[in-house]
């Protein structure tokens, strides 16, 4: 049983993406509210399937496999539109459809020609194409035999994959794949996008997504829970102040021996994002490097040991933090600075971004729970295992329950940084950013993002919709540093020179 959320309303910056308990009451309402049939459903369903399968299928047959739920049912109503229009087509029923009952029994009666066959791997033999309409959304847990067998056969067919709404064995509400799941080239979904389309690992099985109109009237709930990052919410963005503002300021603490670059690169980030003012606080011995490295910020040297800030430090950022509309802490900060790191967390009152080096010195999540001030915080799969006491692999297998977790503990907005950055708020909806882009692979692209977040707290934004704009900004510049020198040889100086040009789009 998937875990129950408080549902509510997205921010109209957010494009909504069903779960499938909304998808079912979507449905209701045109049944029940509106007195459309479900078989009217089923069939626009059916026939967006049939149409991606026949745009793109090759010269061998069309296989449709199907199983006997719903689902299974849209299958039935593509092969007989299939078969009608011309094309060869086989259906195959891994499982027996014998119970079948109301609208995929009304289906399965309807279909002409020779009716379903068992499944055997060499009938996939020379497919143009496969349709997947094996399970369906309301599918969680584990595949089992014998779909195991059909799973891999149908990827290693080599054939065009058709999915029905969601590939089979992936979890539509949460994007999980917990065992074997069919590799789709284009998968349709009914109505609207679900959750699992669009969060890793099973954002990585959908291929194309196509939403098929079925015919649900206006006025059907929305989605409430999840949603994709829209460019609606650049327009948030305030522009710069026309005469420079001291509360236009960014504080960015860190840049430790060694680690001059992180801070640099999102000292950077904030004022190609049109910061007014960048404030650096580092270690005194490092202030030389960053004078020259930084020449438009202000840099202010700490107390220090050995190139390390220490917590006598935190004098100086007590002075500085109340003229700030933001700090960004962690950037260029590691372990050893622990004690110094906490005490910046849990005294500053402004509104705060702590990136991966800063959450390095934090055991447990619930010290940021006391913070006053908005807090976000930015995480890869590694460091938010950490602090959940999950590995990695744990983390990435539920990135969205992992997200959700950290932010129910830390009562602070959550960056999960990845193949798709999971955006979440707490007792709020979760936002979700594009999938990965190589542009972002490169070492930086986190401090990027950490001062990007930091110059939209001080523009007085709302923490949820600062990140989640600031992981939609940095994405276009991704891409558009992809496009001028290459996806997969831009570094983070490339994504920063493009963030003008990227911020820029907010107005269209």
């Amino acid at each position: 049983m998937q875990e129950e959320r408080t549902r509510a309303s997205l921010p109209g910056w957010l494009d909504g993406l069903y779960d499938p308990d909304e998808m079912r009451a979507a449905d209701r309402f045109a049944m029940e509210r509106r007195g459309i049939l479900e078989l009217e459903l089923a069939e626009k369903a059916g026939a967006g399937l049939a149409a991606a399968a026949a745009g793109v299928a090759g010269g061998g047959p069309i296989r449709v496999v199907v199983g006997p739920g719903n689902n299974g049912g849209d299958g039935l109503i593509s092969a007989r539109l299939l078969r009608e229009a011309g094309h060869e087509v086989d259906v195959i029923a891994p499982l027996a459809l014998d119970g079948l009952a109301g609208v995929p029994r009304t289906n399965l009666d309807r279909l002409p020609g020779v009716p379903p066959r068992p499944f055997d791997p060499a009938a996939l033999a020379g497919s143009g194409g496969i349709v997947d309409a094996l399970l369906g959304t309301g599918f969680e847990g584990v595949v089992r035999e014998p779909l195991v067998g059909v799973i891999a056969a149908i990827n290693a067919a080599g054939a065009p994959v058709f999915a029905a709404d969601v590939p089979s064995g992936v979890n539509a509400a949460t994007g999980e794949v917990e065992g074997p799941a069919i590799r789709a080239s284009v998968t349709t979904t009914n109505h609207a996008p679900k959750i699992g389309l669009y969060v890793a690992p099973g954002a990585r099985h959908v291929g194309e997504v196509r939403v098929i109109d079925i015919g649900i009237p206006r006025g059907a709930p929305d989605a409430g829970l999840v949603g994709l990052i829209s460019r609606r919410v650049l327009r948030l963005v305030p522009t710069r102040p026309r005469y420079a503002s001291l509360r236009d300021t960014v504080l960015v603490v860190g840049g430790a021996r060694g680690s001059t670059g992180a801070l640099a690169m999102a000292a950077e980030a904030a004022m190609r994002a049109g910061t007014c003012y960048v404030r650096a606080a580092v270690p005194a011995s490092v202030a030389p490097v960053m004078d020259l490295r930084l020449p438009e910020a202000l840099i202010h040297g700490l107390e220090e040991e050995d190139g390390r800030h220490v917590e006598a430090g935190m004098r100086t950022i007590a002075d500085l933090a109340p003229e700030a509309g933001a700090v960004v802490l962690g950037p260029g900060l590691g372990g050893a600075e622990g004690a110094f790191s906490r005490a910046v967390g849990s005294s500053i009152e402004v509104p705060m971004v702590i990136d991966a080096g800063g959450l390095s010195a934090y055991p447990s999540v619930e010290a940021f729970s006391e913070r006053p001030s908005p807090t976000v915080l930015i995480s890869d799969e590694s460091g938010l295992g950490r602090l959940l006491g999950l590995s990695p692999e744990e983390v990435g297998a539920r990135r969205l329950a992992s997200a959700r977790a950290l932010v129910d503990r830390a009562g602070a907005v959550v960056v999960l940084e990845g193949d798709g950055c999971v955006v979440a708020a707490p007792g709020g909806p979760v936002a979700l950013g594009p999938g990965a882009s190589g542009a972002l692979a490169a070492n930086g692209t986190g401090s990027v993002l950490a001062g990007l977040v930091g110059t939209f707290l001080a523009r007085g934004m709302d923490a949820f919709a600062a990140a989640a704009a600031a992981v939609l900004a940095r994405s276009d510049a991704g891409d558009l540093a992809a496009k001028r020198v290459g996806a997969g040889h831009t570094v983070a100086g490339d994504v920063i020179q493009a963030l003008p040009e990227a911020l820029a789009r907010r107005r269209d």
